[in-house]
């Protein structure tokens, strides 16, 4: 038998949902063309590419995942939906929000500790509906490879193979856009109170000059911000702090917004700086039309008013200039949201693009993720976490 190839590749499925363009991004750190599951001809198109080129394919709905089913959707006994989280609390299920399958007895196929989301349909005539269909199993879903190292070639025979299909396909992808016939609440009763309601000019009064997310992901927002500048921009970057992660080879202003005149102050990617807390005041102290780009970078989860925001950034966007925002796993617990540690982390993004959409100020939505890549060898959690941070991003241009 002929050598196999050897080589790193990431791989983005990109498809399209009611309200967005998604792209999601998985890192396979070794792939070997022979053992390994490609989909379709994939293996064939990659087979002779040169380190940095990619090939694509597309696929119509149900031939990566399981098609859509009416069988999939069940009528249940509310009692037989039990959501308890591992500290106890039991969370009621909200319309339009996935669950896993294993919180839910009596359906066929599930096993108790089944991760595989379901999505509830709410309650009618004391019976609670939930879908079991795969979230893109009704989208056309388009698959892009890159080569991004050659590690070499294998006579390997055999070993464990990888399915590429279904670690890209599973654990989030699809539950960051609503199904087109049920609404999402991402909300809930109180979702925008915190643990620390104190002012947050207390909390962020002590300069935080460390950096919360690795160096891994840290990259990944610098290339995305990268794809949005153009020389001679004027970029707004909101909630600001010492590391905008913006490119050193563009030639721009950057202004600054944020709670702490230290860490801005250290910040030397900046032109210039506000102190301006949007909890209590979320309009923006500047001009109308004034910026050709804003981001926010491992934020968005404080925000209190986050609709009144979006529509000040639009105020002071010019016409067609993008709002990029970043965020990952990370947190502080007593200022984020009550209701962001709840959400699956794609539907995270779900309920940025959902504020996005419903401050009716942006147009050409879209989302991304990146997830896989190695964490750096010298990362104090290297030894916990070998992935990265992943990287979630929503952005969308001033309609």
């Amino acid at each position: 038998m002929p050598p196999s190839r050897l080589a790193a590749l990431e791989f983005a499925l990109h498809w399209h949902g009611p309200l967005a363009q998604h792209s999601d991004r998985l890192y396979f750190e070794k792939l070997n063309f022979w053992r390994d599951f490609f989909p379709g001809s994939l293996a064939e198109r990659l087979a002779d590419v040169a380190v940095g080129g990619s090939a694509h394919q597309t696929f119509p709905p149900g031939e990566l995942v399981a098609p859509w089913q009416p069988t999939e959707i069940h009528r249940l006994r509310p009692a037989q939906i039990n959501l308890q989280l591992r500290d106890g609390q039991t969370l009621t299920p909200l319309l339009g929000r996935h669950y896993p399958c294993g919180m839910v007895t009596g359906l066929p196929n599930v096993f108790k500790g089944d991760r595989r989301p379901f999505r509830y349909l709410g309650e009618q005539e004391g019976r609670a509906g939930v879908d079991l269909n795969h979230p893109l199993a009704r989208h056309r879903l388009s698959i892009e490879g890159r080569i991004v190292q050659d590690i070499g070639l294998s006579q390997e025979h055999g070993g464990r193979s990888q399915d590429v299909v279904q670690e890209l396909t599973q654990d989030g992808p699809g539950l960051q856009d609503p199904d087109a016939e049920t609404a999402t609440d991402y909300y809930g009763a109180h979702p925008f109170a915190r643990l620390d309601e104190r002012p947050d000019e207390q909390f962020y009064q002590t300069p935080r000059l460390v950096q919360h997310l690795d160096a891994q992901v840290r990259h990944q927002i610098t290339e995305l911000y990268a794809r949005f500048l153009k020389p001679g921009m004027r970029v707004l970057d909101l909630m600001a702090s010492w590391d905008s992660h913006l490119p050193e080879r563009f030639d721009f202003g950057v202004t600054g917004l944020g709670l702490n005149a230290a860490e801005l102050q250290q910040n030397r990617r900046l032109s210039d700086f506000t102190i301006h807390d949007l909890n209590s005041k979320p309009d923006l102290p500047y001009p109308a039309e004034h910026f050709d780009l804003a981001i926010c970078t491992a934020s968005v989860e404080y925000l209190t008013q986050p609709l009144e925001v979006l529509r000040a950034v639009r105020r002071v966007l010019k016409p067609d200039a993008p709002f990029v925002i970043t965020f990952s796993e990370r947190w502080f617990p007593t200022k984020v949201i009550e209701t962001w540690p709840m959400l699956h982390p794609f539907e995270r993004l779900g309920m940025v693009l959902d504020v996005m959409h419903r401050s009716e100020a942006y147009a050409r939505l879209a989302t991304e993720s990146a997830r896989g890549w190695p964490r750096p060898p010298d990362d104090q959690y290297a030894a916990q976490f070998p992935d990265a941070d992943p990287l979630y991003a929503v952005w969308g241009y001033a309609a």
